[in-house]
């Protein structure tokens, strides 16, 4: 009866581990950059990240993102906490920003606090992506980057407000800067134009990745549009006539001539 007893409970500790494994993952960054430049009577502290959702199955809720800067004394000059947007279930998050500071920094860290989770109501495949197209950057006079391009809204129900993030990597991948910009009243299959000015670029630029996601620190938005349905991809009626004859092969017991 011991033995039996100590194996049923080594069971039910197996199980258990199991059970706590197979919850929700945290989010993990990815990457990161920060560039410090002299401003007016200051300096400007920039960053972009990118967090990752390794959870298929769950969006994380009320991320926030935790910038801090030292000056050369060591001395806390710059904290900024940064309210993220939801993390997509089994996606990335990309994030940026900027803050003015008196004093000089000159070392910045970007860390952040947990999510919390939210489980889907439906498949993950049903949160499509907003789709982005016709990309262009442009190097300014002053050194920053002018990036252009369409975000299109995939579902039937327009999506009220997106941020649209364009990071800049070097020609090794490396992420270099980035920067948000929000975008209004998406309508159903059709494109908006954006504009984003990316400053603080360390080193040189040789691709932008432009991401876009619903605005806002919950999933409710991405859910309401994902309850909505996705506009079909093929909207035009044929205009050929129909085939005399089904040219399709019968089935393989259909004996039939």
């Amino acid at each position: 009866m011991t033995v039996a007893l100590a194996l049923a409970a080594l069971a039910m500790a197996s199980c258990a581990r199991e059970d706590k494994q197979e919850g929700p993952q945290p989010l993990a960054l990815k990457e990161q950059v920060s560039s410090i430049v002299r401003s007016g009577a200051g300096y400007a502290v920039t960053w972009a990240g990118v967090l990752s959702n390794p959870n298929r199955w769950h969006f994380g809720e009320n991320a926030v993102a935790v910038i801090t800067a030292v000056d050369a004394a060591g001395k806390e000059v710059v904290h900024q906490e940064q309210p993220l947007d939801a993390v997509p279930p089994g996606r990335p998050l990309a994030f940026s920003g900027q803050v003015a500071s008196r004093a000089q920094p000159v070392r910045v860290k970007i860390d952040y606090r947990p999510a919390s989770w939210r489980s889907i109501p439906r498949v993950p495949s049903a949160f499509l992506k907003f789709p982005i197209s016709d990309v262009r950057t442009d190097k300014l006079t002053n050194g920053s980057y002018l990036v252009t391009g369409y975000v299109l809204d995939p579902f039937r129900k327009p999506a009220g407000g997106l941020a649209v993030t364009a990071l800049l990597r070097d020609a090794a991948g490396r992420l270099v800067g980035g920067a948000t910009s929000y975008v209004d009243d998406v309508r159903p299959g059709a494109k908006r134009r954006f504009v984003i000015t990316v400053e603080g670029v360390r080193g040189p630029v040789g691709a932008t990745d432009v991401q876009a996601t619903t605005w806002g620190s919950t999933a409710k938005t991405y859910e309401d549009l994902a309850q909505a349905g996705a506009v079909p991809l093929h909207t035009v009626a044929p205009t050929t006539e129909p085939f005399a004859k089904d040219r399709g092969y019968p089935p393989p017991n259909d004996r039939r001539q």
